[in-house]
């Protein structure tokens, strides 16, 4: 990625422009959510990867790691989805499990009604709010699924009809947004395009995904019958490992991406039947105290990129944790419990059970359980 030479003061006056505010993400949020204990029989979850609780198993499988692949985290898991619908008492599995333009709705039907009724999880690795052109997708249909959340909600609604008052329902979008936006800038300024130009245009589209998400929430699920509905915004991509990669301006430019975004999804859902639950707060107060979580490591990848290379024979080679989880694929010293990340931006299992606890805790101070 090229070098951004974008000085605090022209992008400062850039977020500005683009979004209005500075600093609305630290005003208040007005919620007209109920406060009762709901009685919850499905935990229907919509978003990405750190949502994904197996989309892309068979790709695992043909690559050599099956059995210890298929999440985002470190395999087995489980994700922070699993560990909420647990506690509830619940199950959660995939909507849809593929690869390479092949899928197959909610395969846990095989085993029976009940089983079907758990496919609520729709979140996949690589999605996106609005374009079906994810991370890892090609033009051919080829590569992940990546369906965006948009859809998801549109096939949960084609499957049950409408979502009920018995359904927590969990939004959780816009990451790969951010991560295609911030991509953007280098090729377009790579393309000549002025590298304000690039930024000012990779703003307006965060601030357009969170203005389309917050649209879906409202008249996509709000609308049709959700009663108890959290939306969670972004954590800051760049204090992830992947930080540690790229420049102090890219890190910056990164940040407001993710910054931006959350500023809108707040501002169009301000006053809605719904709580937001604010991720960047929490994973800022778990980067401060890490010894209060239990963790000792913020900055590695337990996934070692060299041996997951080894076990699938160079197929990936990048190191994803979508890969990761048996021994032979750890780095050395590594404990899934008390290292932060997996991969460069993908949470441990350690970590989406603290993440699950954050969202529990909080669902018990809503007074929804």
């Amino acid at each position: 990625m090229q070098r951004m030479r974008l000085s605090a003061l022209v992008f400062t006056a850039l977020l500005l422009t683009a979004c209005g505010s500075s600093n609305d993400n630290n005003s208040s949020f007005a919620s007209t959510a109920p406060t009762t204990k709901g009685s919850f029989k499905a935990l229907v979850s919509f978003g990405d990867s750190l949502s994904d609780v197996g989309t892309y198993t068979p790709a695992t499988g043909a690559l050599g790691t099956q059995g210890f692949g298929g999440k985002f985290t470190t395999n087995p898991g489980p994700v922070w989805t699993e560990v909420v619908a647990a506690k509830l008492g619940l199950s959660v599995t995939p909507h849809q499990v593929g690869f390479n333009g092949q899928a197959v709705t909610c395969p846990a039907a095989a085993a029976g009604p009940a089983a079907a009724a758990t496919c609520t999880a729709h979140g996949q690795g690589g999605a996106r709010v609005t374009n079906p052109a994810g991370i890892g997708h090609n033009a051919d249909g080829s590569g992940a699924l990546t369906v965006p959340v948009k859809q998801q909600i549109a096939n949960h609604l084609a499957r049950f009809g409408k979502f009920t008052e018995n359904d927590l329902v969990v939004v959780w979008g816009g990451n790969n947004d951010v991560f295609t936006q911030f991509g953007a800038i280098s090729a377009k300024v790579a393309a000549g395009v002025p590298q304000a130009t690039a930024v000012t245009e990779a703003q307006v589209a965060m601030k357009q995904a969170a203005q389309e998400l917050a649209t879906y929430v409202k008249n996509d699920i709000l609308a049709k019958g959700a009663k108890y509905v959290v939306v969670i915004n972004l954590p800051d991509s760049s204090r992830a490992p992947l930080g540690a990669t790229l420049t102090q301006d890219q890190r910056f430019l990164l940040s407001g991406l993710v910054q931006i975004f959350n500023d809108w999804i707040k501002i169009e859902l301000n006053g809605q039947a719904l709580q937001l639950l604010d991720a960047y707060a929490a994973n800022e107060e778990i980067f401060s105290n890490l010894n209060k979580y239990g963790f000792v490591n913020s900055t590695s990848r337990i996934c070692d990129p060299a041996k997951i290379a080894a076990v699938t024979q160079n197929a990936v080679t990048d190191g994803s944790s979508l890969f990761c989880g048996a021994p032979a694929t750890l780095a050395e010293g590594a404990n899934v419990n008390t290292w932060l990340f997996a991969d460069s931006v993908h949470p441990s299992t350690g970590f989406h059970k603290v993440l699950a606890d954050i969202i529990y805790t909080k669902m018990q101070s809503y007074g929804w359980l």
